[in-house]
């Protein structure tokens, strides 16, 4: 019974991993599907999820969140980007990935995946363009800012993946192992 549980918390798990694709906190999921089955089977020496896995799970999350935002927040920055830039790229981002994992619903599995993060990018892209031309700058400018908030979202979405991927492999060797 106890296979069958683990096989749950890795499928689980790697549901949550590419719910980060939708802007969802996949990694976070991760966490507690992983502390609740520590919960339920805790580590005895030969099988269980140990806490101290939770903990470092905790703590993959929290430096994937960091390089989520800094990645994001840090190209379109350092290009110029104001306040309103970078909130409306957040706005356009959740869009986005919504809007694109949507369109592409009749692919299989990995179409809305691939749709919410190109959708997100060009959410960042256009949220990030009107921030800027409402803040009055040129169009040119505006453009290069957006162009820095699309790549930092993809390098920021990237980066949390990473970190996902991680924590389901360390959920999924402590719970077999």
């Amino acid at each position: 019974m106890y296979f069958i549980w683990a096989t749950v918390l890795i499928l689980a798990n790697a549901l949550a991993w590419i719910s980060n694709a939708l802007t969802a906190p996949g990694n976070w999921l991760i966490v507690a599907f992983t502390a609740l089955f520590a919960w339920f089977f805790p580590s005895d020496g030969e099988r269980g999820i140990a806490w101290t896995t939770v903990g470092v799970l905790a703590a993959i999350a929290v430096i994937g969140e960091a390089v989520e935002f800094a990645a994001g927040a840090a190209v379109a920055g350092k290009r110029g980007g104001s306040r309103r830039g970078m909130a409306l790229a957040i706005a356009g981002t959740l869009i986005g990935s919504i809007a694109g994992a949507f369109v592409t619903l009749p692919i299989p599995i990995i179409g809305p995946v691939i749709g919410a993060i190109f959708g997100g990018a060009g959410g960042a892209f256009g949220g990030a363009w009107v921030g800027e031309y409402w803040k009055g700058k040129p169009l040119k400018e505006g453009y290069h800012i957006a162009t820095g908030a699309m790549i930092g979202r993809l390098l920021g979405t990237a980066g949390k993946l990473i970190f996902g991927a991680t924590m389901v492999v360390i959920a999924a060797i402590d719970a077999f192992v």
